[in-house]
Formats: structure tokens, sequence, C-alpha cells
């Protein structure tokens, strides 16, 4: 092992598909020796027990560890004595769990990942408000969570923007089959919210072809100019989708306070055409009618619809530069990982000159 390899303990929800999983890829491609704990919750079979998990979360706002992660991710800490700790959406890790990796391998430097807005109590439970005190270092894609997690106790707090993963988000050649299966001229992929099927109705009722692909509460349906697969899409075909779509949607999560969310990295990075709303933060990150295309209302989004679809060329040329801002520009996973790791050494640095854990 070199100086510069880093032994990680990583610990998340590794699901096909997501987001945390890709950063374990990027980790692993960037030369460290990682070694993983999943944390994916896995519905009990049982309807007894998943009344338990229900009321534990709702009462005591308590997730139930049913897979032990604690005990696999104290144990796996034990047995590698890592350089990092890195766990990412720490909702079932106990503070206390990392206090006793802390005990035993006093070198170690603990960082939390949050993709979420972890001070939307949606987002949190008990076990990650016990442990934000004990991390060293925090993580988060929300800009407005570094004051806020600071005023809860976190000793250190780093701001990154979302990432794209080369080997998913990427263009993908379709047949004409594919962009009937996953396309059409306007679509979005996400989760359910009351904002976001308010404007796609506009669209729709403005006469314009929209389809969905998405979990949560959205209705299976193909009504007039408006058809919903009830169905989140993972991996390629997340990105299929994205490509067989002459125009994709952006909306952020209002529940989040969100100014940039993953498909804000992920469209444009697979060469393909983004229509988001406009934040302050998605203009730092596209030049606005360059590199992608914004909204602030409504009327807008509808109008610029009409615009970009019957202007394939602009279209084009604008998906093509987004996805050359992508790369340009460090929009990797990758990329933001070796940010988060010079904010590693700067803790480490910092101990070596007498800091105490």
């Amino acid at each position: 092992m070199n100086s510069t390899t880093l032994s990680i303990v990583y610990v998340g929800p590794l699901t096909h598909g997501g987001t945390c999983l890709q950063r374990l890829v990027a980790l692993r491609n960037l030369g460290h020796a990682v070694e993983a704990v999943d944390t994916a919750r896995r519905q009990p079979k049982l309807r007894l027990f998943r009344l338990i998990h229900e009321t534990a979360t709702k009462t005591y706002h308590r997730l139930i560890d049913s897979e032990p992660s604690n005990a696999a991710m104290l144990a796996l800490a034990l047995q590698k004595r890592p350089d990092i700790v890195w766990v990412d959406k720490g909702v079932l890790i106990e503070g206390r769990t990392l206090q006793a990796i802390l005990d035993q391998v006093p070198s170690v430097v603990l960082i939390s990942y949050s993709p979420d807005d972890m001070l939307n109590v949606q987002n949190q439970s008990r076990q990650y408000l016990s442990a934000i005190k004990v991390y060293h270092l925090h993580v988060t894609t929300k800009s407005y969570n570094v004051a806020e997690l600071t005023q809860k106790g976190a000793r250190s707090v780093v701001f990154v923007d979302n990432a794209f993963a080369p080997e998913r988000h990427r263009p993908i050649p379709l047949s004409e089959e594919e962009r009937m299966e996953f396309g059409g001229p306007v679509g979005f992929i996400g989760y359910f919210e009351e904002a976001r099927e308010r404007s796609i109705q506009c669209l729709a009722d403005s006469g314009l072809h929209v389809r969905v692909w998405g979990h949560g509460a959205w209705r299976r349906t193909h009504r007039c100019n408006l058809r919903v697969e009830q169905s989140p899409l993972w991996a390629d075909d997340y990105a299929r989708a994205i490509c067989a779509f002459d125009i994709n949607l952006c909306f952020l999560r209002k529940a989040n306070r969100d100014r940039q969310t993953t498909r804000s990295i992920e469209i444009p990075a697979c060469g393909a055409f983004m229509l988001a709303e406009r934040t302050d933060e998605h203009l730092r990150l596209f030049r606005e009618g360059e590199e992608a295309e914004f909204f602030s209302s409504d009327e807008e989004l509808v109008e610029k619809v009409r615009y970009y679809l019957v202007h394939p060329e602009r279209r084009e040329r604008i998906a093509a530069a987004g996805r050359a801002r992508c790369i340009n520009s460090g929009y990797s996973n990758a990329d933001r990982i070796r940010l988060i790791l010079q904010r590693y050494a700067d803790v480490v640095e910092t101990r070596g000159c007498g800091a105490t854990h």
C-alpha cells in the first residue's frame, strides 16, 4: 500500500443504481482500499415487525437497525483500523458506536456524507442527531446546511456540489424501440411532489406531451398529453430515459429546500438537454442558454418547452456544451471526493498540531 492510498471503512445504503454505491466505486477507482457495510434497510416480511418499525419511526423518531449495521461497522473498523470511517447518510448509525470506534482507533477520522437536507425532520433520526458532534467532518450537498450543522455542534462542515458517475451518466446510443420504451418529447424522472405535479399538469393542459417516471404518490395514468409510469428507473435504464427525452425537466425538492439536486448534474452529464428551475447554484454550475436552460414560473416553463421542441439544433448544442462543462469543470464523483479528501488531510494536520478527539 503506497503513501497515498487510504484505508476506508465505507458505511451506507448500497442499493443498485444509488449514488451511495457510485461514491464507493469512485473511492475504489481512485486507488483507495475500501471495505463496505451495507445499511440499506429492508422491510420486515412479517406484518407485526413492519408495524413495530413504523411505530418506532413515527413515535420516537428512531429507526430500527434491523440489519445490525452498527455492530457490523464497529467490528469491521476494529479489524481494519482504517484511516477513515465514511458514513453515507448515517440515519442508522449511533453516536456511541462512532465513539467506540474512536476510543479503540484514535487515529481514525470519522466523515459523515449527507446527500439530503439533514435539517429536514423527514431525513433525520435520533441516531443521526446523537452522532453529529462525534464526526470530525460533515460533508453536505446543501449549502444552507453548513451553518445549520455548525449550530448543531458539528466540528467541521464542508459543502460540495452534486456529482455524476461517469460509468453511469453518459450518452447512450438508443434504438428506436428504446426511445419508444423510455422517452418522449418531454420527461421527468423523480419522486412525487405536489409542486412538480402542478407544473407537469400545466404543461399537459397547454397541449404538450409529458412522460413521468417515478415513485411516491404519482398516479399511474395515460391521460391526455400526460403519461405517468409509476415506477422508478435505476442505473443504465435511468441514463437511457434521460437520453431518450428531447427535454429533461429538472424540478427541485421543496421539502429539502433544494438549490440543486443530483439530476442537476446527471442530466447534462448524459449529454442531454436540461430545463431546470432557476436558482443561484444552478446558474453557477451552468451558463443559462448555453449549457442548460432554466425557468422561474410555470408560464416560462411552458414557453421554453414550446421553443426548444421546435429548435432541435440549439437544444443539441446546449446539451453538448452541458456535458463538456461537467467534464471540464470537474463535476464527477472522483473530482468531488478529491476535494473531500483534501479536507480530510486538513483534519489530520490539525490533529497533528495538538487537537484532541
